[in-house]
């Protein structure tokens, strides 16, 4: 059944191709039409090339490369006991700080881009490994040929097939130079991938802390407004009965037109800090999620670390420096390439032909031999690739180092910051608590007649100040907390747990 099936296709598109050279020259018709029934079956020796191909394709990943490209970015899966990496929300449920971040490293289209480089680049570690390995070819040939005696044309046919194998055996490390590179690239595009994911991971953490401080920040602007009105009914009761003067209703709507300009305000900035969120977790802008709401921030002791050894330690976990010590490492293995290229190779070849010519005998030729390949002269190109190799190799040195004194400025930075923002947190407590004191005391005293309103106003501007002070040195404080973490080379689950906002793990959704 089988082979009636084929020689019916066989016929079906040999009638196609008749068809379709109807207008053609007489030679190629004649070609097409005595010629076509002998290269049909190299046809379909070639597809059976290609179908053998598509089966070697389908081993995968013979040289297990999957295993050395690093894991797909995310907070949740290992690092969390009994979370799954990933996992889609089951419910609309406000989000705490560990599931912002966790969205993020899994949505953001930068952590997917550098971890499918990272897969790229361990896929190039199969191709350089390949190379160790023999290579296969076939050919495959058939042809119409005419010969002209005293005018007349003689046809012949003639085909031809072979196999050719070739087996490089020692090139002076050319193929260790260049397996070297490519997984010198792939240790760079590892710590790439990590640098991007602590970037996601400190602009979310950012962004979380942000969203909160807005609202915290609306809400003190609400309660500011609230105070400013209730001055102004004061001062208006006043002016009814003849208390007090024109000015100091007019002073107190004043305020209270400020302070309701100040939340509208406050208003804006909060759908901009959410839009902000929503596009840092891969979410469009104008669909943010809720979050929990904020933590009361309690400082704990300074962090008295000597910075010496912060800096050291920076330069041992940094993913960016590791990034470019492993770019200076690739750059070497590539100049030992480029010089390996310019020298003697030794393979192994082997071959079987045959030729079948029409009214002649069917011949087979085989051989067997070793190739000695010497680039004697190839005008002076291999002599600047050198040149051009050593050069990179100077410059991604340069970058390293650049980049050595750029993690020392990080981290003493962000020490600096958390200092600051740790002496400027508990300073902003003492004054929100003597400014609270001071308005409730003005009110009270213009109240009972014994106060004037700029008193009052003066005493609720400073509140109004010491709230947003309040609400920047706790987001100041979260910031730099993370920021000195991902300077370090060190922001990971771990410090999470000791941030505000971050909600217990039990009870995450599982697929």
């Amino acid at each position: 059944m089988a082979t009636n099936a084929l020689a019916a296709y066989n016929a079906a598109l040999e009638l196609t191709m008749l068809n379709a050279i109807q207008s053609a020259s007489r030679p190629f018709a004649i070609f097409m039409k005595y010629g076509f029934k002998r290269l049909l079956p190299g046809l379909l020796i070639l597809s059976g090339v290609q179908v053998g191909s598509a089966l070697a394709a389908g081993f995968g990943d013979p040289f297990n490369t999957d295993a050395l490209a690093p894991p797909r970015p995310a907070l949740y899966g290992p690092a969390v006991q009994g979370a799954a990496p990933c996992a889609t929300p089951q419910s609309a449920a406000p989000l705490a700080l560990l599931e912002v971040v966790d969205l993020a490293l899994c949505n953001n289209p930068q952590t997917r881009e550098v971890w499918a480089n990272a897969r790229a680049q361990a896929a190039q570690v199969g191709v350089a490994e390949a190379a160790y390995l023999p290579g296969l070819s076939g050919s495959v040939s058939a042809s119409r040929n005419w010969t002209d005696t005293a005018g007349r044309s003689s046809p012949y046919d003639q085909n031809s097939a072979g196999l050719t194998l070739s087996y490089l055996l020692y090139d002076f490390g050319a193929r260790d130079a260049t397996l070297e590179n490519a997984r010198q690239l792939l240790a760079a595009a590892a710590a790439t991938q990590d640098s991007t994911v602590q970037a996601v991971f400190l602009a979310a953490v950012q962004a979380f802390y942000q969203a909160q401080a807005s609202v915290t920040a609306l809400v003190a602007a609400q309660e500011s407004e609230r105070a400013s009105k209730e001055s102004f009914n004061a001062a208006e009761a006043r002016y009814k009965v003849g208390a007090s003067t024109p000015a100091d209703k007019l002073q107190a709507q004043t305020a209270w037109s400020q302070a309701t300009l100040n939340r509208i305000t406050a208003e804006g900035a909060l759908k901009n800090a959410q839009g902000a969120l929503a596009n840092v977790i891969g979410q469009d802008a104008h669909r943010p999620p809720s979050l929990v709401p904020a933590a009361e921030v309690t400082p704990g002791e300074a962090f008295e670390r000597d910075v010496n050894a912060l800096v050291d330690e920076a330069r041992r976990l940094r993913p960016d420096l590791l990034a470019a010590e492993a770019q200076v490492r690739a750059a070497a293995a590539n100049l030992d390439a480029v010089r390996a290229a310019g020298r003697p190779s030794i393979a192994l070849t082997a071959a079987s032909n045959r030729l079948d010519v029409e009214s002649s005998p069917v011949t087979h030729a085989s051989s067997l031999g070793v190739t000695l390949s010497i680039p004697f002269f190839s005008g002076f190109a291999p002599t600047y690739r050198v040149r051009a190799a050593e050069a990179q190799v100077d410059a991604r040195g340069a970058q390293r180092d650049l980049l050595r004194l750029q993690v020392a400025l990080d981290v003493w930075n962000a020490y600096q910051n958390l200092h600051t923002s740790t002496q400027a947190l508990r300073t902003s407590a003492d004054l929100l608590n003597s400014a609270s004191q001071s308005g409730q005391v003005a009110l009270g005293r213009y109240k009972a007649g014994v106060g004037s309103i700029l008193d009052v106003l003066n005493a609720q501007s400073a509140l109004a100040s010491a709230r947003l002070q309040r609400v920047q040195a706790a987001l100041n404080w979260n910031v730099s907390r993370a920021t000195l973490a991902q300077s370090m080379g060190s922001l990971d689950y771990s410090l999470l747990q000791t941030l505000p906002g971050v909600a217990s793990t039990e009870g995450l959704s599982k697929p």
